[in-house]
């Protein structure tokens, strides 16, 4: 459902993004949204995805999407019209509705092209908020919708899949993420990195991890995301993996993530100069 009390501080705009597909992107936004519910966070996944799976995985079909993020960045329908709730307390969504695929082209020609959702989100900084966390779950490319979550963002959460090319694919979105802070959002930073599909027997995992570890440092998250079928069968139930199967390794994984994002957003906003 959705929050109704307001908020003193404005909400932390995570974008949850990587450039390349089956990292574990969606399911981190919406297994990470529902733990922090869980702890009595008031969360808002924004569906900037056209394949529309975050949706999915909350248990809504396609043909209820008719209003969603592709009217709210196009036609600029206020924020408070696209929201909808869920079936999990204290989380709320807007859905990436069927049109959005076209989106990408559309917006070539609109004005302010890059600021439309920042502009949409603007409502929920310019007053009290019911959110304490927006996640944008940015499409797997590197295209004006992707653009978008990051001019809204805050930070930027990355999931790291453990496989042998991912090292080589973050550094695409690292050098977007640095180009996007100097031209469009000065005060967007890198949240963190989280490794998924960790699997502890592969040597190659660990490799990645090592690796990982050692090129970003305490960038990367201690939590990591194992390699699941609790979390593959979740989305066809239309239930994340904390309601799926709360007991599995997967769910408390990202029951551990949410504890430490929250530590980190706390460390943040205690250091000097800190946002709000």
């Amino acid at each position: 459902m959705q929050a109704d009390a307001p908020i003193e501080r404005e909400p932390r705009i995570l974008a949850i993004a990587n450039q390349k597909g089956g990292v574990g992107k969606t399911t981190t936004a919406i297994n990470l949204a529902t733990a922090l519910s869980a702890v009595g966070q008031t969360v808002l996944i924004i569906d900037l995805d056209p394949q529309g799976n975050a949706s999915t995985g909350l248990g809504v079909s396609r043909s209820d999407r008719a209003i969603g993020c592709y009217r709210l960045i196009t036609d600029r329908l206020p924020l408070t019209q696209a929201i909808r709730g869920t079936s999990i307390a204290n989380l709320s969504l807007v859905t990436a509705e069927a049109d959005l695929a076209g989106a990408e082209i559309e917006m070539v020609n609109l004005e302010r092209r890059e600021y439309r959702l920042r502009d949409a989100l603007a409502e929920l900084r310019s007053a009290p908020s019911p959110y304490n966390f927006v996640l944008i779950d940015c499409p797997p490319s590197l295209g004006l919708l992707t653009l978008n979550g990051l001019v809204a963002a805050d930070a930027v959460l990355v999931p790291l899949q453990c496989e042998f090319y991912a090292l080589e694919g973050i550094s695409g979105l690292v050098r977007t993420i640095e180009m996007v802070k100097r031209g469009l959002n000065p005060g967007l930073r890198l949240q963190g990195i989280v490794l998924t599909m960790f699997d502890r027997r592969n040597n190659l995992s660990n490799l990645v991890a090592a690796d990982a570890r050692g090129f970003f440092g305490s960038t990367v998250y201690e939590t990591v995301i194992p390699r699941s079928i609790r979390i593959s069968e979740a989305p066809s139930h239309g239930k994340p993996v904390l309601l799926y199967d709360f007991r599995s390794p997967g769910a408390q994984a990202y029951v551990r993530l949410a504890g430490e994002l929250l530590r980190r957003e706390h460390t943040a906003d205690a250091e000097p100069g800190a946002p709000a």
